[in-house]
């Protein structure tokens, strides 16, 4: 069930949706509503929710620096409700990467269909999440670019590595094969890579690896082996066991739970 909270300075808008939407019917539930952009901001803060329906012109602060400022520390997906057609809103908004748009006066079905989008994809971002382990999702293991901030300046070799794994997962890959081309001792690049991300080669790769297995199950067009051998696992068994390993479920199990 979605998380949602509705930021909406006049009443009887703010006040219709919360009370006079089938809230339940979408699978959502109100957590908290907000009359200006600062009780929002806390209220977000507060109660961390999945979505955030915002009006763009409110008092103190506005629904588009609201939602700027709640995601530097809370993950939620945005819906801005506007009557506005201005360039410059829809700038701002691109800027804070508002997740979908609603004209007013809400038309009920139009959020229904926005909810059901939005609550797949905050499912499909869950079970990456679950797969990668909370740690790992707070570090951003899903973005290899924020790894590949760490420390480059200090050890071009681990940045190397990380692109390897993000260009060449799908393939035969191996710590050994790329400390080779890059001139350095396995032990040198197997320690730097571990002070780096915190963790071994081989884990960091398996992990990758089942966060793209995770992407191509999660379209229901590919068989198991299909993934399996599109995400550098030639061996069915060894897929299904690391699956496991970091999902806690079997990639059939998973596919069930999808449909």
């Amino acid at each position: 069930m979605l998380r949602v909270i509705i930021a909406e300075d006049e009443d009887i808008i703010r006040k219709g949706l919360v009370y006079m939407t089938d809230w339940i019917g979408m699978d959502c539930v109100i957590v908290a509503e907000a009359a200006n952009g600062q009780e929002g901001l806390l209220k977000i803060q507060e109660h961390k929710p999945d979505v955030v329906i915002t009006d763009i012109c409110m008092p103190f602060m506005d629904g588009i620096e609201m939602i700027k400022e709640a995601s530097k520390s809370v993950k939620f997906k945005s819906i801005l409700l506007t009557s506005y057609a201005d360039f410059e809103y829809a700038r701002r908004a691109i800027e804070a990467r508002v997740s979908e748009y609603l004209l007013k006066p809400v038309d009920e079905e139009k959020l229904a269909v926005l909810m059901k989008k939005l609550g797949e994809e905050v499912a499909s971002s869950r079970q990456m999440e679950f797969a990668m382990g909370k740690a790992d999702t707070e570090a951003g293991v899903m973005n290899l670019e924020y790894y590949m901030k760490l420390d480059v300046s200090e050890n071009k070799y681990v940045s190397k590595a990380l692109e390897e794994i993000r260009s060449r997962y799908a393939d035969k890959l191996s710590l050994e094969s790329i400390s080779e081309e890059l001139g350095v001792s396995t032990s040198y690049l197997s320690r730097k890579f571990k002070e780096v991300t915190g963790q071994t080669f081989l884990d960091f790769l398996n992990k990758y690896r089942v966060s793209q297995a995770i992407v191509l199950l999660n379209t229901g067009q590919y068989r198991i082996f299909e993934v399996s051998d599109a995400t550098g696992f030639t061996d069915y068994k060894h897929f299904c066991s690391v699956f496991k390993k970091y999902t806690l479920k079997s990639p059939s199990k998973f596919m069930k739970g999808i449909g």
